[in-house]
């Protein structure tokens, strides 16, 4: 049964995929199907037309042939007759009018009632072929017509007319005409068959169904081939917004012609080339904006550099048992040296970022014990008592140490200042990727920040716009995750508090360059190591 179920869903999605296949949405699909539809409605309508006119046209000249021979027959042979004629001249009579050229049937009947000979009274028939012909076959409504007297009037010059009526018998068509000779002689009805002409309208409508059929392949044909030729410019047009949407803003289309397609090519390499030029303007507006911070950061670092040493002195004087500052201004240096060290930790950012945005950072990878690296970080920076680690050891993997710092000290460093602590860092493995989780026990991330925790210089909160990070950590922990080719999601535990996913492959080496590039890189800054992300 289970079987059956699965043949028949297989079966199903089969269907479903052909269907998928055949829908109406291809545009050379609909422009054949509208052409033959035209031309099947156009053929079919002059088919019809035409049969219809033919048929009218071979039965009406069959039939005035007939009908005019037999009312010829009645004046020549019936009218001769005697007023009351016996059976053999009425039989004689018959066979005489049916030797005509229409070759059709002929029954003469004569109400002998008033013969003096005759006590009884009785009709008497002559017939010329008694199987094609008898007074059942003939219509109760042809014979009471043909039988009715009309009045005589100024329209009406004879009581009596010749009437006829179509039939099927036996499925071959027929005609019948009946008529009365008048000044009391014999009734006459005739029975012509009409099957060849029958035949020969079935032949023209099998000629005419052949002819729909043609023109039904050949208007498929011609609309085959204007569809080619209305579509080959929409495909060069569809081609080459791909191109220009892969980035090739160079694209244009060769124009020809005057008609809309035309129009549209023209219209395409408008808007391709004003593309062209708005991006080629962002970018210089970019690089330059990339250059600025990249010189000023170099530029800050000279200063920075004699700062940093004047401060460290002056902390080593306030950490000094001597007392040499005085007391009233040693909150004001205790703020300069923070200050200091705050300053140095954005300039070192701004410069990792311009290595992002210029495509220069690099990998500098090792082997390294993914638990040993955690607990170095957590270790460096007195976190031990805030941290609980849940790492195995023997997890190794081949990644840059020191991005892999940076990374894991902004991500605990944005936990323990916005959630507090204990942080929870969790190691395992999926498949082939090394999956880290950071997870606070604070508020969590409001849903409005969520898709803005990476963002650079983000702040949760415009009446804090000023915080002891540099809003640079995060975005640039996701830079270097990037660069070894995972990724950093940010997301609120059901249980409470932010939960921050780090993945990333065991193995980072496809991502490396050659090692003489590689190995330019190598003293590269690496971003401060502990940055606070927007909350």
């Amino acid at each position: 049964m289970s079987d059956a179920h699965d043949r028949l869903r297989g079966w199903a999605a089969a269907k479903r995929a052909i269907l998928a296949g055949l829908r109406f949405t291809s545009l050379r699909l609909r422009l054949v199907l509208v052409f033959a539809l035209v031309a099947l409605t156009a053929a079919v309508s002059a088919s019809g037309i035409a049969y219809w006119l033919n048929r009218e046209a071979v039965l009406t000249r069959a039939q005035d042939a007939a009908l005019s021979d037999f009312q010829q027959e009645m004046q020549n042979r019936a009218a001769a007759l005697p007023e009351h004629p016996t059976q053999g001249e009425l039989q004689h009579a018959a066979n005489l009018m049916a030797s005509s050229s229409q070759h059709f049937s002929v029954l003469l009947i004569s109400d002998d009632s008033e013969n003096p000979e005759n006590s009884v009274g009785r009709r008497i028939a002559g017939n010329s072929d008694l199987d094609a012909i008898t007074l059942a076959e003939v219509p109760r409504s042809l014979r009471d017509a043909v039988n009715r007297e009309q009045p005589l009037t100024d329209g009406n010059k004879h009581p009596y007319h010749l009437y006829w009526q179509r039939i099927v018998s036996n499925g071959t068509p027929y005609l019948v005409g009946g008529a009365r000779v008048i000044d009391g002689g014999p009734t006459g009805y005739m029975l012509k068959s009409l099957e060849p002409e029958a035949k020969d309208l079935n032949s023209l409508a099998w000629s005419l169904g052949i002819a729909t059929a043609l023109a039904l392949i050949g208007s498929a044909l011609l609309a085959q081939a204007a569809a080619t030729t209305v579509l080959k410019p929409v495909h060069r047009l569809g081609r080459a917004a791909r191109r220009l949407g892969e980035g090739k803003l160079d694209t244009r289309l060769r124009v020809s012609g005057t008609d809309e397609l035309a129009d549209l090519s023209r219209t395409f390499n408008r808007t391709a080339e004003n593309l062209e030029k708005k991006v080629a303007d962002m970018s210089a507006r970019e690089e330059a904006s990339r250059r600025f911070v990249a010189d000023m950061s170099h530029e800050l670092r000279t200063p920075l550099t004699a700062i940093t040493a004047v401060t460290e002195v002056l902390e080593e004087e306030l950490d000094a048992e001597t007392g040499s500052v005085d007391p009233m201004i040693e909150p004001a240096v205790r703020l300069v040296v923070s200050e200091t060290r705050r300053l140095n930790d954005l300039v070192e950012n701004l410069m990792e970022v311009t290595r992002f945005d210029a495509g220069t950072a690099r990998l500098v990878l090792d082997q390294v014990d993914i638990a040993d690296q955690i607990t170095a970080c957590i270790d460096a920076r007195a976190w031990l008592d805030a941290v609980d680690l849940d790492a195995e050891r023997g997890i190794m993997a081949r990644i840059d140490p020191r991005r892999l710092d940076v990374i894991l000290a902004n991500l605990i460093g944005n936990a323990l200042k916005h959630g507090g602590s204990p942080v929870r860092v969790s190691v395992r493995l999926a498949d082939s990727e090394l999956v880290i989780e950071v997870r606070d026990h604070g508020p969590g991330i409001p849903q409005d920040v969520l898709p803005h925790v990476f963002d650079r210089f983000y702040k949760a909160s415009a009446s804090r716009p000023r915080s002891e990070g540099s809003g640079l950590g995060l975005s640039i922990a996701l830079e270097n995750a990037h660069i070894h080719g995972g990724e950093i999601t940010a997301a609120n535990s059901p249980e409470g508090g932010a939960v921050f996913t780090f993945r990333l492959p065991l193995d980072a080496s496809p991502l490396t360059l050659p090692p003489d590039e590689e190995g330019a890189e190598g003293a590269d800054g690496g971003g401060s190591g502990e940055e606070g992300g927007a909350r």
